[in-house]
């Protein structure tokens, strides 16, 4: 700056505007102070780095942080270990430690003192990744060591049963979250917020609900009623048939008719009648009333 702009007369400080003053403060300031600080962290052989401090709350009497990195080091390298989320929030769970990688910190407990709860679940409709509903679940993970901070951990439900199995502790559900852990979960949660959102179909007097015949359990509710098109229009037909299915029953009649490959076409596609045959879209699903 001091040759582009020389009327600024940069070649000495007393000269130099208030802004250019305070811009060459800090440009001081800022390397002397990191440099400081990585010189305070590599003392006693970086004992006072952040991390190894986090890594001492974990260890044994006659051990230091290096033994407890070794071991996770040792485990992370095992292809067993559970492992998830994004870079920026990535979560390792291997034999003895549960581990949160962030950007900018670690976040360690060790297995055999730790309590989870899951506190909070949140569905959302479409998945960037595959254009299909997904649920992401946050677990609470508490140490019963004193200097290890509580933190959470989210993952996506179907994921879920994985990580059960690399925990030794229960997990204790505390918000009385459904956890959807396959994709027919997960879609036929979707599918009733659908249908529910469908206009109703009036039941006539002379007429009585019986048992689905899907289930026997509830009575049937739901009957096929085009109305996604005119009558004579699209690839809909009218079905004639009496409400003889559930609301759940019905969802999973039509996601077993859907291509598995290709989840993100579900909410689309037509399926058939389970009884006539007659080709149904999610707009024609009524529920009883």
């Amino acid at each position: 700056m001091c040759f582009a702009a020389p009327e600024k007369q940069l070649y000495y400080f007393y000269l130099a505007s208030e802004g250019w003053k305070v811009f060459a403060l800090i440009a001081v300031a800022l390397p002397t102070l990191t440099s400081l600080l990585a010189l305070h962290w590599s003392q006693k052989k970086w004992s006072n780095h952040p991390l190894a401090r986090t890594l001492a709350h974990h260890t044994l009497p006659q051990s230091n942080w290096r033994f407890v990195a070794f071991s996770m080091n040792t485990e992370f390298r095992r292809i067993d270990k559970f492992a998830t989320g994004v870079p920026g929030a990535r979560v390792i769970v291997t034999d003895t430690w549960v581990m949160k990688v962030t950007t900018y910190r670690v976040y360690i407990a060790q297995q055999q003192d730790i309590h989870l709860t899951v506190t909070e679940s949140r569905q959302h409709e479409l998945s960037p990744d595959s254009n299909t509903p997904i649920q992401f679940i946050t677990i609470c993970v508490a140490s019963v060591n004193p200097n290890v901070r509580p933190f959470d951990i989210r993952l996506n439900s179907t994921e879920y049963g994985e990580l059960k199995e690399k925990l030794h502790a229960p997990i204790r559900n505390a918000a009385n979250v459904v956890i959807h852990q396959t994709l027919s979960d997960l879609f036929l949660e979707t599918f009733r917020s659908l249908v529910e959102a469908n206009s109703f179909y009036e039941l006539p007097s002379n007429q009585e609900l019986e048992p689905c015949i899907g289930c026997m359990q509830t009575s049937a509710n739901i009957k096929l009623v085009k109305n996604c098109h005119e009558p004579d229009e699209g690839e809909c037909q009218q079905c004639y048939c009496r409400p003889m299915w559930c609301l759940t029953c019905m969802g999973k009649w039509f996601a077993s008719r859907q291509d598995q490959q290709h989840p993100e076409t579900w909410l689309s596609s037509l399926v058939p009648c389970p009884t006539c045959r007659a080709r149904f879209c999610i707009v024609d699903v009524c529920i009883v009333r």
